[in-house]
């Protein structure tokens, strides 16, 4: 309770005291947090967004680099870059977050989780993360969040855009691309091309015996992509489009040694839709579309390539319906889930889902609810459903308490691998509360928020005397913590800070789990003078364990990093980065390693 209160103190305190700085910008408009376009200071939820200038700033770095920056996100890779990553939101396990590119489920079915660290940034306009709940809006396995990744839209007069950057590793990162607009059409093509030699992944083999590989000094990672969009609007409220995302990569890996070890990637994202103002006051919106997850991993133990495949098919039909007192949304979804683990198992399963809901506003009051049902042709249905409430104190102060439930699926794996999988496991079951203190005032905004997630029925690996081993439904977790964040301007500059509190535990054991600090903080500053633009990022982290059982200790760590921008003229810009300056040695994953202080510079033409 004493740090409840101390939260609650320095949030009410960073209320008054930036009172005085800057002024006021027309509000962000977010998706993610209700599945409707809302103004980002109407809502209930706990969202972050990262924009296409926050991109651009973050140079070499990685969108789990990226991510891992944000309020309330930890991560743990097992290398560099294109190296496997684990994201943890609010302490959920990374299998227990949805991930949306442009309202699209990805990831794989058969390991519950989505290669985030081959999606490029360069293809990527702007990001929203939702932390809390969401299984009310987008189903299973969003317990600890959703995190939703748009990509590049065309709009305005045609304009070609390039980028060209290297740096230390053997970094190379292209890019370059078309769009433009007008009332009837819009369009957006984009290709990009990254390579890197990487860092060595084992950084220590007495940690990790059987990986490492003494013939190798470092493990690459190369990686192609094209993006497109194109719509078309034959009357006003009538809108028809589509859009694509493909990536294709390698990986290499230390897997032992006398092996080339490595794992071909590809990623699709096909979109289809149709918007239609059917009346005033109604909008329906009717969308179709295709996540394809595949990949084939050479190593020591299937040499001739062992593929995994995940194909996701979806259907959705979304009816918008205004009135006065807010916003109804009903929806009808269809997902069918393929997977493929070549020589165990190919097979499917269909989840029919119908899910509503409202937001809206009666004078001081803020309330929004949310209600869906998933029909599951494996294990049946499962109802979640949010709640929440705000009251506006004043202009700028609103107190706000939210409640919701959510559920993760089984993974493929966990149902039928050969010699482990368990087809009478159960969905892990999550109910969160939390209570939050909200300021804001034109561009600036300051808060905490405080969080407690329960999750029953927990699925675990379960080993006899003989080491045979199966998944069941025998654990619980607790997480409970609270982020203190502001954003806004500070005497000219543009600052961004947030501090995490964290106690995410197994309920039964009371025993911390692997890769969670307990404390987690960030600042990030910058300032345009002339045609400069100069700033820097601090990130500290607490210390981890590595394991279920309070072993294999990581310390805690800080970086620091620096970026610039140079405007040549309004089109032309030369931008330099800087990641960990003091040339920190530090581990996300026991016994691998991070990179070590590394520059990054780039040449941006991109016309205003």
């Amino acid at each position: 309770m004493s740090k409840t209160i101390r939260l609650t103190a320095l949030s009410l305190a960073l209320s008054t005291a930036f009172s005085a700085f800057a002024a006021d910008e027309v509000a962000t408009i977010v998706v993610t947090a209700t599945r409707q376009h809302q103004r980002a200071n109407e809502l209930l939820a706990d969202v972050s967004i990262i924009n296409r200038d926050d991109i651009e700033q973050a140079g070499q770095s990685t969108l789990n680099e990226l991510l891992a920056r944000q309020p309330g996100i930890q991560s743990g890779s097992n290398g560099g870059p294109g190296k496997t990553t684990s994201l943890f939101i609010r302490g959920a396990n990374p299998n227990q977050t949805v991930v949306l590119i442009d309202g699209v489920r990805i990831g794989s079915a058969t390991l519950g989780t989505s290669a985030l660290e081959q999606i490029p940034l360069p293809q990527v306009e702007r990001i929203e993360i939702l932390r809390g709940p969401g299984s009310a809006l987008y189903g299973a396995d969003a317990i600890g969040g959703v995190i939703q990744i748009f990509t590049k839209r065309g709009q305005g007069q045609p304009t070609v855009d390039a980028f060209a950057g290297a740096g230390s590793y053997n970094t190379r990162d292209l890019s370059a691309g078309l769009s433009g607009g007008s009332d009837a059409w819009s369009y957006s093509l984009r290709g990009a091309n990254y390579s890197t030699d990487g860092i060595k992944a084992v950084a220590d083999p007495a940690k990790q015996p059987y990986s490492f590989d003494p013939s190798r000094n470092a493990e690459g990672f190369r990686s192609a992509s094209i993006s497109g969009s194109l719509a078309f609007r034959p009357a006003v409220g009538y809108e028809i489009g589509g859009s694509l995302l493909q990536t294709e990569g390698r990986n290499w890996y230390e897997n032992g040694p006398n092996f080339d070890s490595r794992a071909d990637l590809a990623q699709s994202v096909l979109n289809l839709y149709s918007r239609n103002r059917l009346a005033d006051m109604w909008t329906s919106t009717v969308r179709v579309s295709q996540s394809i997850d595949d990949s084939t991993d050479y190593n020591p133990y299937s040499p001739s390539g062992a593929k995994f495949k995940t194909t996701q098919e979806q259907f959705a039909w979304q009816n918008d319906v205004r009135v006065s007192a807010g916003s109804l949304m009903v929806a009808l979804e269809s997902l069918k889930q393929k997977a493929l683990s070549q020589g165990s198992f190919d097979t499917d399963r269909t989840i029919n889902s119908v899910l509503a809901g409202w937001s809206g506003r009666l004078e001081d009051h803020r309330l929004q609810a949310n209600l869906r049902r998933d029909d599951n042709s494996q294990f049946g249905g499962k109802t979640t459903a949010y709640a929440g409430y705000g009251y506006q104190i004043n202009d700028a102060l609103r107190a706000q308490v939210s409640a919701g439930s959510a559920f993760r699926a089984p993974t493929f794996n966990e149902l039928y691998y050969p010699g482990f999988g368990n087809d009478k496991i159960k969905p892990e079951n999550a109910h969160n509360k939390e209570v939050g203190l909200v300021w804001e005032q034109g561009s600036r905004r300051a808060g905490v928020t405080i969080f407690d997630n329960r999750v029953n029925n927990l699925i675990v690996t379960v080993c006899d005397a003989f080491w045979n081993c199966q998944p069941a439904n025998v654990g619980r977790a607790k997480l409970q913590g609270a982020t203190l964040s502001y954003g806004g301007k500070v005497y000219g500059f543009d600052f961004d800070g947030s501090f995490d509190l964290l106690d995410a535990r197994d309920a039964d054991t009371q025993q911390r789990l692997p890769r969670r600090a307990e404390r987690q903080a960030s600042l990030r500053m910058s300032r345009p003078v002339g045609q400069w633009t100069t700033g820097a990022e601090w990130q500290g982290v607490g210390d981890r364990y590595d394991s279920t059982t309070e072993t294999k200790h990581m310390g805690g760590y800080d970086l620091l990093n620096a970026f610039a921008r140079y405007a040549m003229n309004k089109e032309l810009s030369v931008e330099a980065r800087v990641n960990n300056l003091g040339n920190k040695k530090y581990e996300t994953a026991w016994g691998y390693g991070t990179p070590g202080a590394n520059l990054f510079v780039g040449l941006r033409y991109s016309p205003k």
